[in-house]
């Protein structure tokens, strides 16, 4: 391993290799930015690009550099418009948005940006010691463990709803899978509940859907609740960095979601998103009674941890990706077709016949994460200030850029149609108090979770393989654990209290 690390280290940090991770990590960052465009986008648009310059390593590091730098500027709308473009980032503005309405945005972007640093850094270090050892780990899962493991992010639900909310939150979850069986499967190639609509043969959009649930219902709410847009953060910038006590908070929530959203991503299938939602769900659950009230509210905890959870996820991903040749998310799958196209061929010789490749790759990602640091800490103050444009003006900013990024992900009018359709839908529910976010998990998950089920029913004949298979057994366990927990713990909070009350 040493000498793969020599050579990763004398491939990587030649001048073309440390220019293509600079403009890798800089276009990533700016695409991430920009809700709608997310790294598969950019990354397909690249391979051109890429292949044309005849060295594969290079290719391969530019084409990472824009993978791990659009996940990483993907909070930065999160935070500061509510607007995730990235499926990654989606759990980010659950605590990062309300930061910035409280005018704590530049806190909440180094916070992102630490967090984001340690995940990418943390998840290197693991793939350059555990690669091949992981790579035999992920053979073992099956259709069954990978719909056990969709029922496991389900259950993260219950991190999502405040108290007296879980019915409200199971109902959404309901909804987002109902939603995900619309237009053709994998398994039938038949179209479903299209009323006729070709446009809808594919699916909703999750661009169009997640603009709809959190970017169009801020933009409307503000208007039809100007009380909330006096809610000025506009101004002077203040408070950028983070304190002692602070970083304390955050260290140990760092360090369980580094090591969770890494081995998360190590699957294929499951990636960035499940690692985020996840990572926000363990944290909330294993939190104090009071800073569980404080997740959905502008928790620090709840921040850090999907931002360090999605980073050490997208860094887990090159695993199965170098190691077998198993794409582990619908990114990794145009990566796996740009090496192919570079003719090299990833799996378990790639270490033996290009360890060139192969350890350069796993260098870069560590040098991308230090330049992505020293590129966005700087900028933070400036990023920030989009918070201070009068909201008159920042109003159309947010539907622009929401109708932009629905049109681009799609390319036709239609989803402009759905999108309203749904915004004003979204924003009738966020008056009603529904929780918006376990919809949007429901319908990410649920596509994966049908697919796994049917192929599982079909191998076992049945649904013996929630018992004959001992790790989708305790996936399952799991699950069950995280919906219960939260109940339990409610239960015990309210007799502890009476029984205070009775002392009394």
């Amino acid at each position: 391993m040493l000498e793969g690390i020599l050579l990763g280290l004398q491939t990587a940090l030649s001048v073309q290799n440390l220019l293509m991770v600079i403009g890798g990590c800089l276009i990533g960052t700016f695409i991430g930015m920009l809700p709608g465009l997310g790294p598969m986008s950019i990354i397909a648009i690249m391979i051109p690009v890429a292949i044309s310059m005849g060295d594969a390593a290079a290719a391969l590091i530019l084409l990472a550099g824009v993978y791990y730098g659009a996940i990483f500027g993907g909070s930065t709308s999160s935070i500061l418009l509510n607007a995730p473009g990235v499926a990654g980032t989606v759990a980010t503005s659950f605590d990062g948005y309300p930061m910035a309405r409280q005018g704590k945005a530049g806190k909440a972007l180094t916070i992102a940006a630490i967090s984001s640093f340690a995940g990418g850094t943390i998840g290197a270090i693991l793939l350059m010691i555990f690669a091949p050892m992981l790579s035999s780990v992920a053979l073992l899962f099956h259709s069954s463990e990978y719909f056990a493991l969709m029922v496991v992010g389900l259950s993260a639900i219950a991190a999502f709803a405040g108290t007296g909310q879980v019915t409200k939150a199971l109902m959404m979850t309901v909804l987002g899978l109902i939603m995900a069986t619309v237009g053709e499967t994998a398994q039938f190639n038949a179209p479903r509940f299209t009323m006729g609509i070709m446009d809808l043969q594919s699916g909703f959009g999750f661009i169009t859907l997640a603009m709809a649930m959190f970017a169009l219902p801020e933009a409307l709410y503000l208007v039809l609740k100007p009380s909330h847009s006096a809610q000025e953060s506009g101004g002077e910038i203040k408070d950028l960095r983070i304190t002692r006590a602070e970083a304390r908070a955050i260290a140990p929530v760092i360090g369980r979601q580094s090591l969770q959203g890494f081995f998360i991503g190590v699957l294929p299938g499951a990636g960035a998103t499940i690692a985020s939602f996840l990572g926000y769900a363990v944290e909330r659950n294993i939190a104090t009674k009071k800073e569980q009230d404080a997740f959905g509210k502008g928790s620090i905890k709840g921040l850090s941890a999907p931002e360090t959870a999605n980073n050490a996820a997208c860094t887990g991903s090159f695993v199965p990706l170098l190691t077998l040749g198993i794409p582990g998310s619908g990114t990794t799958a145009i990566l796996l077709g740009a090496l192919i196209a570079l003719n090299v061929t990833p799996g378990p010789r790639l270490m033996i016949d290009s360890p060139n490749i192969f350890w350069a790759v796993i260098i870069s990602m560590y040098i991308g994460n230090l330049v992505l640091l020293i590129l966005n800490l700087p900028l933070i103050p400036y990023i920030a200030k989009v918070l201070a444009i009068p909201r008159n003006y920042l109003i159309p900013f947010i539907l622009f850029f929401t109708l932009m990024g629905a049109y681009i992900g799609q390319n036709n009018a239609t989803e402009l149609l759905i999108l309203v359709g749904f915004g004003i839908v979204a924003t009738i529910l966020k008056f009603a108090d529904y929780p918006l976010a376990p919809l949007l998990i429901g319908f990410i998950l649920g596509t994966m979770l049908e697919d796994n089920f049917s192929r599982s029913m079909s191998l076992y004949d049945g649904p013996a393989f929630l018992w004959e298979r001992p790790m989708t057994t305790g996936l399952l366990v799991i699950a069950l654990v995280l919906v219960l927990l939260p109940s339990y713990r409610a239960r015990r909070a309210r007799a502890r209290q009476q029984g205070v009350a009775d002392g009394d």
